[in-house]
């Protein structure tokens, strides 16, 4: 018959004495390696994590953060999980954070105008994290988006970037590369399928193109409108296939640049015999579309394992990052939708 101590332990699971014992180490050495700690050897610290998986033994991180000011957890803010940007970023936030030893914690904000943002941060006021992550914070800005004082933040893709520290992909370099690509191959201009009005990284990659065309000595075409979407894609390209001076687009995203290609084929335009078509992000799905389309490929895993490390370094105070971005990269992946233009 069990005693009303030993029922009362049953009843709350495993201590910390008790995995303790099964290691054959101090109560100390698990507070430590519960903490996340570095002065333990790995070999103890593999004891102690084997005992509580064996006994199930979960530190309770309410009371670590009374004791340490943190709670072990990352809160990630952003409008759209779905979209390829946020959903590639958001996967490694995760792994990043999982590796060490934080959760994440989504908050999501139900549309791009600055009031939703501005609700979403006020409902961050009511969780228990230690940081921030912020992706494409669409409409607002630091004016705008009052953040609990105090709360490191990190940023990407958004107005916010040079207010926070930052990481963002090199949009730029890869529009460039993209632009001088098509023209290296003799079309005498290229045009474009550009993103939403109100998205920061479209605007971004709609005045590269403009620029790079202005410097090879070229008058930009008026860009013609998107939404990210396929379907915006494929609403331009029944008007582009009907001009035949159109011999190259560069489209805003991959999404995009799908629905452009289902255009031009049922319009009986070939690609890239006829029409040249490139697209931006490098999502898996490009490389097994109809033609394969050539991209420009963005490193989402990195952006999201540097946004996460910029954020520790201030959580753990080991660090004063500035506010000049971590730029990531871009890369040019040439595949069979991009060609001379016709004779």
């Amino acid at each position: 018959m069990s005693t009303p101590t030993t029922a009362r332990r049953r009843s709350t699971g495993p201590s910390i004495e008790d995995v303790a014992r099964l290691a054959g180490v101090s109560a100390q050495t698990v507070s430590r390696v519960a903490n996340g700690a570095a002065a333990v050897r790995p070999v103890t610290r593999d004891r102690v994590l084997e005992a509580m998986g064996q006994l199930g033994y979960s530190p309770n991180r309410v009371a670590r953060a009374l004791r340490s000011g943190r709670f072990g957890t990352i809160g990630l803010l952003a409008h759209a999980f779905d979209r390829t940007g946020e959903a590639g970023v958001t996967e490694a936030v995760l792994e990043a954070a999982e590796l060490e030893d934080y959760t994440v914690t989504l908050i999501h904000v139900r549309a791009p105008g600055a009031a939703d943002w501005v609700h979403a941060a006020r409902r961050l006021s009511q969780r228990a994290v230690d940081g921030l992550v912020i992706i494409r914070a669409e409409e607002s800005t630091p004016e705008t988006l009052v953040l609990p004082p105090g709360l490191p933040v990190v940023a990407s893709y958004s107005r916010l970037v040079g207010h926070y520290p930052a990481v963002a992909a090199d949009q730029v370099q890869g529009v460039r590369d993209a632009v001088d690509h098509l023209l290296g191959l003799g079309h005498r201009t290229v045009h474009h399928v550009a993103g939403p009005a109100s998205s920061e990284p479209a605007m971004v990659r709609t005045g590269a193109w403009r620029r790079r065309l202005q410097e090879a000595g070229l008058t930009p075409p008026p860009p013609w409108p998107g939404d990210w979407t396929p379907r915006s894609g494929y609403a331009a390209g029944q008007r582009i296939a009907q001009d035949p001076d159109v011999t190259a687009v560069l489209c805003a995203n991959d999404e995009t640049a799908f629905g452009l290609v289902r255009a031009l084929h049922e319009h009986g335009r070939r690609v890239p015999q006829d029409v040249s078509v490139v697209g931006f992000d490098g999502i898996a799905l490009s490389e097994y579309s109809a033609p394969p389309l050539t991209t420009v490929q963005q490193d989402f895993h990195r952006i999201g394992r540097e946004l996460v490390d910029l954020l520790l370094v201030q959580i753990r105070g080991t660090g004063t990052p500035g506010l000049d971005p971590v730029m990531v990269p871009t890369r040019l992946v040439v595949r069979a939708s991009s060609g001379p233009p016709p004779a």
